[in-house]
């Protein structure tokens, strides 16, 4: 478990940076620009990793649900909407906000499928995220 805390933790790290390197980005040329050569650069990099794993389309995607597909769209949309306020807002800002939308989005996203969870916690756990925020504006 502690390895998975740890990559979880990096992970995060890792969104903070992409966002930070893509505003710079952006601010030497557009949001969507930035956005652009990001998801260029990505599918180069995942092409190789794919290809030296050995298996470029897995079993069952053909009969995957549309729904499973729209996750680069999503994808795109967050990484411009990043670039976009990363510039306008600060890195801790715009990081903040992103974490506490995404805290947002996982709560509701259990409270549909049933998950046995204390909905009085989760949303403290949102809100001591966007206290974090307001602080780190101060």
């Amino acid at each position: 478990m502690l390895v998975m805390i740890a990559l979880a933790l990096a992970g995060g790290m890792l969104v903070a940076l992409s966002r930070q390197i893509n505003g710079r980005l952006a601010l030497q040329t557009t949001a969507l620009q930035s956005s652009f050569w990001n998801h260029v650069v990505g599918l180069a990099v995942l092409t190789i990793v794919v290809l030296g794993a050995g298996s470029f389309w897995p079993e069952g995607a053909a009969t995957a649900p549309f729904i499973a597909w729209i996750g680069g769209a999503v994808g795109v949309a967050f990484v411009g909407l990043g670039s976009w306020l990363i510039p306008r807002l600060g890195a801790a800002m715009t990081g903040g906000l992103l974490v506490a939308g995404q805290m947002l989005s996982g709560v509701a996203l259990d409270l549909l499928r049933g998950e046995d969870a204390v909905l009085w916690m989760q949303l403290g756990g949102v809100a001591l995220i966007l206290a974090g925020v307001a602080l780190s504006r101060r």
